[in-house]
């Protein structure tokens, strides 16, 4: 069976440790974890507590720390920027992102995009897809949760593409395959997915001058709510992390 993963602030300094709040309540009431149980605890930044359960309560349990580990951050470094998507496709895009292991989300405001994010909106949309994300990676046993960043705007982008050891756009025009390039051993590879609409002349454009190859994914038109989670399929088998 598979050892679940809980989220705390901060590692237990000490041998025993009440799990409660939130985590707990989902632990004791919703996994229903019993006394002898294996649970892990994770802060999200690479830091893991092997622990068992002594006891459960209503919504806490009380765990034994048997021993804690650092989980080093993987190389390269994955980065995802998402154009906005219509509707709940959003949430759907950073839950299986997270599965993969795509480290880093960047929401984007695109020309093309449907879906705009402005005022409590915006917030409210981050947040949710910032929930996702946390609850995926408790799912897939990440210990180092993903990052999702603040919307980003085309201009903002551009600058990631400049500092990236690998900047690339999906496009569905492109010649070069994304199979066939060549993946660097450090740094951050970036990603752009555009939305509904796709990736705009201009913006095309911009990113190329910013360092960006534009690539092909495959023979068929994927949603864009799947296409990160391909491409991150294809780039972390060519990285080896996979």
């Amino acid at each position: 069976m598979t050892v679940p993963v809980f989220l705390t602030p901060a590692l237990p300094g000490l041998d025993r440790y009440v799990l409660d709040g939130p985590e707990g309540r989902h632990a004791a009431a919703v996994r229903r974890i019993r006394a002898g149980e294996r649970v892990d605890l994770t802060d999200g930044l690479g830091g893991v507590a092997e622990c068992v359960a002594e006891s459960a309560g209503k919504d806490s349990l009380t765990l034994r720390v048997l021993g804690r580990r650092s989980v080093p951050a993987p190389e390269p470094r994955l980065i995802v920027v998402q154009g906005l998507p219509k509707g709940d496709r959003g949430e759907l895009a950073v839950e299986m992102m997270t599965e993969v292991g795509v480290d880093v989300i960047v929401p984007w405001a695109a020309a093309r995009s449907v879906t705009q994010w402005k005022g409590d909106r915006a917030a409210k949309s981050l947040a949710r897809w910032r929930a996702t994300a946390r609850e995926a990676g408790k799912q897939a046993r990440r210990f180092h949760l993903p990052e999702v960043a603040e919307q980003a705007t085309t201009a903002q982008v551009a600058g990631l593409l400049e500092q990236a050891a690998l900047g690339v756009v999906l496009h569905e025009e492109a010649a070069e395959p994304l199979s066939g390039l060549t993946m660097p051993a450090k740094g951050d590879i970036v990603v752009v997915v555009g939305p509904e609409g796709g990736v705009a002349d201009d913006e095309i454009a911009r990113f190329r001058a910013a360092g960006a190859t534009p690539a092909l994914l495959g023979s068929t038109i994927l949603r864009t709510s799947t296409a990160g989670l391909a491409a991150a399929a294809v780039l972390l088998t060519k990285t080896r992390r996979w």
